[in-house]
């Protein structure tokens, strides 16, 4: 093991669910009866989470799982926005950097994120889930950026960088102009969803993803991730280059050497990471 690696299975956050086994971490937020908001607690403690995760030897994905029917409600009403109506810039801005500090650590990461959603997915939820690598969905599943409708802009957490790279500009100006929903079959239709599954079969479908991910080529898999983020400041040129070295860096990896052999000797590839 690295001097870096961390081990997080016994992980006790206490202001979210967390549960590590066989590679796969599940994350859910736990306050089912009020479908699931962000508190100042909740929020720091997923930022400093994610960023740990990026020195775990024990996690190889993460599903970011719903609790009671719903995903997220977002910030808290009377935990958050209450506090945030009487703070000074200096403040403001440390909650908003902190927010936005999420973000970044889910990127960051280095581990494959999948999004089960249900139900309501709305505010600094639905910025989760656009910041997760892959998204599931019920069909019961209502996405909103909620921002201009409690007077503030959308541009929150990335939202005016990355959601128009998942469903086009047009169709994120209108989501983050109007702060409406976007139902579920618009959401696979346009590309926010990758796919949808009935609600009683949605976590087992997250499951099964994050378990054909960490089955696979993990350290090539951080690879992917981080390439695909780097790679919205590059030029085509810059982009192919950074491509080569990166795929020559895994071709240095036993996992490369493993499917080699495996597909010589007609055999499955079991990958460790390596």
């Amino acid at each position: 093991m690295s001097l870096n690696a961390t081990r997080m299975a016994d992980l006790t956050p206490r202001h979210f669910l967390w549960h590590a086994a066989d590679g796969i971490a599940t994350i859910r937020l736990n306050r089912p009866e009020r479908k699931n908001p962000l508190t100042f607690d909740s929020y720091a403690e997923l930022r400093d989470t994610f960023r740990a995760l990026a020195y775990a030897a024990d996690v190889d994905a993460v599903v970011l799982a719903s609790n009671g029917g719903n995903f997220s409600s977002g910030g808290d009403v009377h935990d958050i926005i209450g506090p945030l109506v009487g703070m000074d810039m200096k403040d403001l801005l440390a909650f908003t950097r902190m927010t936005g500090d999420l973000v970044k650590a889910m990127i960051g990461c280095g581990k494959p994120i999948v999004a089960a959603v249900d139900g309501v997915c709305v505010g600094a939820g639905a910025i989760m889930a656009m910041a997760s690598d892959l998204r599931l969905a019920s069909h019961d599943a209502t996405c909103a950026f909620l921002f201009t409708r409690v007077g503030l802009a959308g541009c929150d957490m990335g939202a005016c960088a990355m959601l128009p790279r998942i469903v086009g500009q047009g169709r994120a100006a209108e989501l983050l102009y109007t702060g409406r929903s976007m139902r579920a079959e618009e959401g696979a239709a346009w590309g926010f969803w990758n796919a949808l599954h009935p609600a009683g079969e949605l976590e087992d479908a997250a499951m099964v993803l994050a378990r054909r991910i960490a089955d696979g080529p993990t350290f090539a898999h951080g690879i992917t991730k981080t390439q695909l983020n780097q790679e919205w400041n590059m030029g085509l040129e810059q982009a192919i280059e950074a491509e080569a070295q990166a795929q020559a860096i895994c071709m240095q990896t036993r996992d490369f050497e493993r499917a080699y052999n495996a597909f010589v000797a007609k055999e499955r590839p079991v990958f460790s990471g390596d």
